[in-house]
């Protein structure tokens, strides 16, 4: 009896995970795209397969991390083996512009053949550096020493050139 068991079985069986991991603001494009190269080169090396990947921009933190309190948010999912995990995280942990991830399971006993992609859903995009969002504040800021500084469009008004 045990022998029918044994050969009904299927070999291995994936789960659904989604990592989201919190890149620091002042990142370049190529420090982000050199981090979403090496996710996806992980997922793929261990025949895994990306179902969603999500740029979720630019955020404030809920707490400071490290020096930071603002961090670009990337969410991914994924379905793959469990051991995939625990490499995907190690290779998050040595590059530098990640300064936080966090993984959980979404579901288990997933048939990895019957999963389908969309191509659309699995393309990470460009993070860009906007010259309209808010710098990351100075010690001197953060502790009301310094005046903030004002919007360059406030500059040229009534600047009192021009009347005669």
């Amino acid at each position: 009896m045990a022998s029918t068991t044994a050969a009904t079985a299927p070999g291995r069986w994936a789960r659904q995970y989604e990592t989201i991991y919190i890149l620091r603001p002042n990142v370049d494009p190529d420090g982000a795209d050199k981090v979403a190269k090496r996710v996806a080169e992980v997922v793929e090396r261990l025949d895994g397969k990306l179902t969603k990947v999500d740029n979720w921009g630019k955020r404030k933190l809920a707490y400071n991390i490290g020096k930071f309190s603002r961090g670009i948010f990337i969410y991914v999912r994924y379905v793959a083996y469990g051991d995939m995990v625990a490499e995907l995280e190690r290779n998050l942990r040595m590059l530098d512009p990640v300064i936080r991830f966090q993984t959980v399971r979404l579901r288990d006993m997933i048939d990895l053949g019957g999963v389908d992609v969309d191509p659309d859903e699995v393309k990470f995009l460009r993070v860009e550096t906007g010259e309209d969002e808010d710098e990351e504040p100075n010690l001197e800021q953060r502790l009301g020493m310094a005046p903030k500084k004002e919007p360059a469009s406030d500059k040229s008004e009534g600047s009192g050139e021009e009347e005669e």
